[in-house]
């Protein structure tokens, strides 16, 4: 796991440290200090720990004048135990919100397993950036987490895509693919 860095290819245009509205605003990285674990195994020091044992997060690009926020996620993804969702929530998406920001996509490839517990954060969550007309997408989430994610029927609040290619292309465009598809969707 600890070869598994978060993307990095647009650090060029948005690094959360040195965004002061970023709720990792001023954190300093080591390259090859390994002091972070899930479980028994170390994890890539560019990692974000937010309240969570099993679960970290990278702030990838946030743009306050669209709206969106691109979050990237490494480990076990723990309602059940941990309550996962109410941590990123509190801790992460709620300061964003305040920002102006309703529309999110969570890049899930390396998220290995889900446990689920209820839906009320979910559900919350999804009443809260509706009013705006915003929404939650989670991105390349592995089938075996999928099927956890559906059998609790959180695809009721969140919705579930695949999009192979989005390494290559700008934020920007992610985000207009994304927000496109989901308009579709809802039509």
């Amino acid at each position: 796991m600890q070869n598994i860095e978060p993307f990095y290819n647009w650090r060029h245009l948005y690094t959360a440290e040195e965004d002061k509205a970023s709720p990792f605003y001023g954190r300093t990285y080591s390259e090859f200090e390994f002091s972070q674990t899930v479980y028994n195994y170390y994890i890539h020091p560019q990692w974000d720990f937010f309240g969570s044992k099993t679960l970290y997060l990278k702030l990838l690009f946030v743009d306050y004048e669209h709206g969106f926020a691109i979050i990237e996620l490494l480990g076990e993804w723990n309602d059940a135990i941990e309550n996962d969702i109410m941590t990123l929530r509190r801790d992460i998406t709620d300061n964003l919100y305040a920002l102006g920001i309703n529309k999110y996509m969570l890049i899930a490839e390396n998220v290995l397993n889900f446990h689920s517990s209820d839906a009320d954060y979910y559900d919350e969550w999804k009443e809260q950036i509706e009013e705006d007309g915003g929404w939650i997408v989670i991105l390349n989430m592995p089938e075996q987490s999928q099927y956890d994610f559906k059998k609790a029927r959180l695809t009721n609040y969140v919705t579930l895509m695949d999009f192979e290619g989005w390494r290559t292309l700008k934020p920007e465009v992610v985000f207009g693919q994304v927000d496109n598809e989901v308009i579709r969707r809802l039509n």
